[in-house]
């Protein structure tokens, strides 16, 4: 999306590769969900507009049938719908109005002004952040999470999976088949 409009052009791209190089070895992609390079220096405005484009355009059509039943069933048990996620908040705020959920833990980047800086401010939902996320949402709201439900489908949400009574992994990728079968958690297929 930022890539056709313009917005993120190759000096972003070799920004971002300079920051995955730093970190060789060992090789990994975490540098990227902690520091968006791709964003330093861009204005706020001229990003966060067309994510609400890129919603409506590509996110809502792909939301699987499945998903919104699962959603509804929760509702309609009384439960807490919440989404808890590393991706920006800018691309998930729309996601979380449409489908009406009661709370959203998202990353979010530092700001200068009218910039992004390209970091993500802490506490970041990644992996133990995420579990952290979810233990800090359950006391302040007096949610039960031996009670609660989690859905994932990778290797950085098993801490918050671990968490909960009611794991469910989706459409699992990197391992999390194996993982799932081993703990006995439910595996589902979503389109």
């Amino acid at each position: 999306m930022l890539w056709r409009r313009g917005l993120v052009g190759p000096k972003d791209l070799l920004r971002s590769v300079g920051v995955l190089l730093r970190d060789i070895p060992p090789f990994s992609f975490d540098p990227l969900r902690r520091y968006k390079a791709y964003l330093a220096g861009k204005p706020i405005e001229s990003i966060e507009a067309p994510a609400q484009h890129f919603f409506w355009e590509h996110i809502l059509p792909r939301i699987s049938e499945q998903a919104r039943r699962a959603l509804e069933e929760h509702r309609a048990q009384g439960h807490r719908l919440v989404l808890l996620t590393g991706c920006p908040d800018f691309l998930v705020d729309p996601l979380a109005t449409y489908l009406k959920l009661d709370h959203v833990i998202a990353g979010r980047l530092e700001r200068a002004d009218t910039v992004f800086t390209g970091g993500m401010v802490d506490p970041y939902p990644y992996r133990e952040g995420k579990r952290l996320a979810a233990v800090r949402l359950a006391a302040e709201q007096g949610l039960d999470l031996g009670a609660s439900f989690m859905y994932g489908d990778s290797p950085g949400d098993l801490p918050a999976l671990e968490a909960v009574g009611h794991p469910r992994v989706v459409n699992p990728i990197r391992g999390m088949t194996r993982i799932a079968r081993r703990r006995g958690w439910p595996i589902l297929y979503w389109s």
